[in-house]
């Protein structure tokens, strides 16, 4: 059994293809699919069902799967100890981050970062919170950026920064003349939310008061991911939509004026970075967590010692 084995069984098992697989380890198809046949045999037992597509994991076989992750990474650990005891910042770091955090957080941190540590590539996708929890199991990447609590125990969650949630108010709406808004004034068929899968969109909903949806002759309905075009579809629609503060930020002053605190015990999402407990990589990760802290906007940090409400 080799550690390039293992390497080949967890690609298989990400990419449900020997082909894929093959392709992602940088290998034929036929030098892989006998590594993991050598590997089999010397197991007594197959680890995937190969009459299926695509390809799944036997039973026994997603037992030496996970085990096969563990190895790895604790094998991976190794160059790690050497880098960080040199005090050498290199290699590769894939960050996932959700996409109502990445357009107004990454411009704050990015270039110091890369400049500080010219040696580290850094790699990032946006993804939705289900799909961060799915790479960092499989570890196709190696942190991850979203709203929390998750309550994941297979997760470590390391707070970076609680920001207000605010009401943006299309001047023909009702509400409009109000300098507060309540939550129980907000109803679910008179908001603009995000599609699904977005986290925000649960929270939002959560906070909202839930009544029937309207089912009037011309309605829209429109599963979107952008903030700055949901506050675009209240003005033009004369509704309302909830933001994260951070998305408000650079607005003009004439776009600001329709933004609404929210009355009382205003709303804040807690946004922190997530990683596997047991990560290699959690020296370069700490590095990259200090660099977004010391960029946060003052009003964020602020936020983090305030009263928080929690949302479902």
């Amino acid at each position: 059994m080799t550690i390039v084995q293992l390497e080949y069984i967890l690609a298989v098992d990400t990419y449900r293809n020997f082909a894929r697989a093959a392709e992602k380890c940088f290998v034929s198809q036929p030098t892989l699919s006998m590594q993991l046949q050598k590997l089999e045999e010397e197991l007594g037992e197959k680890l995937f069902d190969r009459s299926k597509q695509p390809v799944i994991p036997t039973e026994r076989g997603l037992k030496v799967i996970e085990q096969a992750r563990n190895v790895l990474r604790e094998f991976q650990k190794i160059p790690e100890i050497i880098k960080e005891s040199r005090g050498e910042v290199s290699g590769e770091l894939r960050l996932g981050i959700i996409p109502t955090v990445a357009p107004y957080l990454l411009p704050l941190f990015i270039t110091d970062f890369l400049e500080k540590y010219p040696k580290v590539s850094l790699v990032i996708e946006e993804l939705v919170t289900g799909e961060i929890l799915k790479r960092l199991a499989n570890d196709s990447i190696d942190a991850g950026i979203a709203s929390t609590p998750l309550q994941e125990p297979v997760v470590q969650e390391i707070p970076l920064y609680y920001e207000p949630v605010v009401a943006y108010v299309s001047a023909a709406h009702p509400l409009y003349e109000r300098e507060w808004i309540s939550s129980s004034e907000l109803e679910t068929q008179d908001l603009w939310t995000l599609g699904e899968g977005h986290c925000f969109r649960s929270q939002v909903v959560n906070l909202c008061r839930k009544s029937p949806a309207k089912n009037e002759a011309g309605s829209l309905e429109y599963q979107n991911g952008s903030m700055e075009f949901l506050a675009r579809l209240a003005d033009m629609t004369g509704k309302i939509t909830l933001l994260p503060e951070m998305a408000t930020y650079g607005w003009p002053e004439e776009r600001k004026r329709a933004i609404r605190p929210m009355e009382g015990r205003s709303p804040v999402r807690e946004i922190s970075m997530i990683i596997q407990r047991n990560h290699a990589k959690r020296y370069i990760i700490d590095l990259l967590r200090q660099s977004i802290l010391s960029h946060i906007p003052p009003a964020l940090k602020e936020a983090a010692g305030s009263e928080r409400i929690e949302w479902k």
